[in-house]
């Protein structure tokens, strides 16, 4: 009897272990190449990385890397676009269920770009957009030091909860977030600057949880077939920059973030759109406005430093700022064009007839506002 009870304890035992599921997964990109995406995923028990996929649940291949942890990042090869990929991830007995996400397409690229994500809200309109590629303008998490301890800069106990929210919608779009000041905050800000730092720069939990391409900090990215760079700078309130407070890199006209975006304006593609969290009419004008005359190589910025819906122009050239959070205080730019108190995010859609249309939407769906753009001609 005493046997027959041993292994039915044992049975029971290995079934449950099979029977882990794992729910917390999410798609990025770490290469300068659409041909590649990231599966990200956090196991409850440390185990190797074994991502299964193809164009059907019978997944024809396999990536596996053998290590020992809980956040796994593993980079898979996609040799299809207008396809819809299959996957599943396995660490030890954990597992997920299968789960979907598009190949980049060859006609019509739909991304959606958010920022100011504190407050976690309902993002149906989004995913009725059925979009391609999911960015952010900054301030993705609340901050990091409430759920983590004061000082702690390699937690990511926030970013969890953020995959949490939307489960399947990070499980079937890839993301591509830009630094916000928030998303690096180790301690309480208070009233004047503290004797230690106030926020990360080196911003170690958000590039620990993300995989991004460069320094993660600062990033871009491009899809050929579209004629399309994205690039994410590394802009929070400039005016604490040499305090405590101080949040981002340095930004001068001499330091590498500069220089950086520099080279890749020297010859851009026909869409350049730059994210960042500063509020533009502030970042335009720094380096003897060198910033703004770079920018105009491009196509438009966007910004989620404040909590509203604009469009400013300057010299021709859009300043979009948009908000999930868009019932706040608005700063409005001096050359602003459009301006609401939504709560909102921004659609692009390009064609590959060479035109982009940028959207500010609400998050009920409503198109607010509606702005195409031409093709650059390039020396490419």
């Amino acid at each position: 009897m005493r046997n027959v009870l041993f292994l039915l304890l044992l049975f029971v035992a290995s079934d449950l272990a099979v029977a882990t599921e794992i729910r917390r997964i999410w798609l990025t990109h770490k290469s300068n190449d659409p041909s590649r995406i990231v599966v990200n995923w956090m196991s409850e028990s440390a185990g190797d990385s074994v991502v299964r996929f193809g164009l059907t649940t019978d997944y024809d291949k396999t990536v596996r890397v053998d290590e020992t942890t809980t956040l796994h990042h593993v980079e898979i090869p996609l040799e299809h676009r207008d396809a819809v990929y299959h996957y599943s991830v396995s660490s030890g007995d954990q597992r997920s269920k299968d789960a979907t996400f598009k190949a980049y397409p060859s006609d019509e690229l739909r991304i959606a770009i958010v920022a100011d994500w504190q407050s976690k809200p309902d993002l149906s309109a989004i995913q009725n957009d059925d979009v391609h590629l999911l960015m952010t303008a900054g301030d993705n998490i609340a901050n990091l030091f409430p759920a983590c301890g004061e000082g702690t800069k390699d937690c990511v106990k926030p970013y969890a909860a953020l995959i949490d929210a939307y489960p399947d919608l990070f499980r079937s779009t890839p993301f591509m977030p830009a630094l916000g000041n928030h998303d690096r905050q180790i301690r309480p800000r208070g009233k004047m600057p503290p004797e230690e730092a106030v926020y990360d720069i080196d911003a170690t939990a958000f590039r620990r949880f993300f995989e991004l391409p460069g320094d993660e900090w600062k990033w871009h990215f491009d899809i050929p077939q579209f004629d399309l760079r994205v690039i994410a700078l590394d802009f929070n309130h400039i005016s604490d920059f040499g305090t405590t407070w101080q949040t981002c890199h340095r930004f001068d006209e001499a330091s590498p973030q500069f220089l950086w975006y520099q080279q890749q304006m020297a010859n851009p593609p026909g869409f350049v759109v730059t994210l960042y969290n500063e509020r533009n009419a502030s970042i335009r004008n720094q380096a003897n406005k060198q910033w703004h005359d770079l920018f105009r190589r491009g196509t438009c910025c966007v910004t989620g430093y404040g909590y509203f819906a604009e469009r400013a122009e300057v010299d021709g050239f859009p300043y979009y700022n948009s908000s999930l959070s868009g019932s706040g205080a608005q700063y409005r730019d001096p050359h602003s064009k459009f301006l609401a108190g939504e709560d909102s995010y921004l659609l692009l859609t390009l064609q590959r007839s060479g035109e982009m249309a940028v959207k500010i939407k609400s998050l009920s769906g409503d198109e607010l506002d509606h702005q195409s753009y031409k093709q650059r001609e390039s020396t490419r």
